[in-house]
């Protein structure tokens, strides 16, 4: 999407707020709630919203969001969690991420006609490769918790409060899908250091059908240059990334040379994008 103008920036800051935390915003702005939908609540904020100061509405965004990291800390904290984080040993998936049904089925469940035969090759091998796949997918979810928290509480960002369709967060006046993943295989690290524009280029380009999307995004890639199949190890380095991090929110702003044009199955696509390369 386009650069977005202060109006729409505020519909969409609305949007990303759940109905309880709707209704106590709208209330301290002395709009009635009282059966009213959402939809309506958010439509009479809108109806005032040029006499809004929206620092109000952002600072009431970021001290819910600090209610979310509390609640979840009381499950763990973020030392304890990071401590979790550090015993994983290996990260190999085993498995293409999103296809482990089709694995199953392909080369177990169809191709194994006696139990016993089955019940071995199970143990023996796809143990192995579902519990690799689940470490993987455990450690990538919260690693990207630790760092989107941390990415919340910057001056810069407002963070969203419920699933919103293509956004994460809203950085400089913007929205933006936040993506955190590490330097593709098939993409030369030097050239990305030399042209990151590029790089955000061809990650849209490039992005699966199932998750096409031209939605504005925040890439955060990860790369360790001697090895880059350590790369993963570096995602939880996080005193390192925290302080990458904080650095290109405090520098970066947002303006129409952030714009990209990019192309996909035959259509052209406008998106704002800014990317992050932490390299070690």
């Amino acid at each position: 999407m386009p650069l977005l103008s202060r109006k729409e920036v505020l519909n969409l800051k609305l949007n990303s707020i759940d109905r309880n935390n709707l209704k106590l915003l709208a209330q301290s702005l002395e709009i009635s709630v009282k059966n009213k939908t959402r939809t309506k609540i958010i439509e009479d904020i809108m109806s005032i919203s040029s006499s809004i100061d929206i620092a109000l509405i952002d600072n009431f965004i970021k001290s819910k969001y600090d209610e979310i990291i509390k609640n979840r800390e009381k499950q763990i904290s973020d030392n304890d969690l990071k401590l979790e984080l550090s015993k994983v040993k290996t990260f190999s998936w085993g498995i293409v991420q999103g296809q482990l049904d089709q694995k199953i089925q392909t080369q177990y469940v169809r191709k194994y006609v006696h139990y016993n035969e089955l019940i071995n090759i199970v143990k023996s091998k796809l143990h192995s490769e579902i519990t690799n796949y689940v470490i993987c997918t455990w450690f990538n979810h919260w690693t990207t918790v630790l760092i989107e928290d941390h990415i919340s509480k910057h001056p810069k960002v407002i963070p969203t409060l419920k699933k919103i369709k293509g956004i994460d967060i809203f950085f400089d006046g913007q929205p933006f899908d936040l993506k955190i993943s590490y330097m593709p295989q098939n993409y030369k690290g030097e050239e990305a250091i030399k042209n990151p524009h590029n790089l955000a280029k061809w990650l849209y380009e490039n992005q699966g059908s199932q998750r096409f999307g031209y939605d504005n995004r925040l890439f955060i890639i990860l790369w360790n240059k001697n090895n880059p199949d350590k790369s993963w190890e570096l995602k939880r380095d996080f005193d390192f990334v925290f302080t990458n991090v904080d650095n290109f929110l405090d520098s970066e702003t947002i303006s129409p040379q952030d714009e990209i044009i990019f192309s996909y199955q035959g259509k052209t696509y406008t998106a704002v994008t800014k990317i992050l390369l932490i390299t070690k």
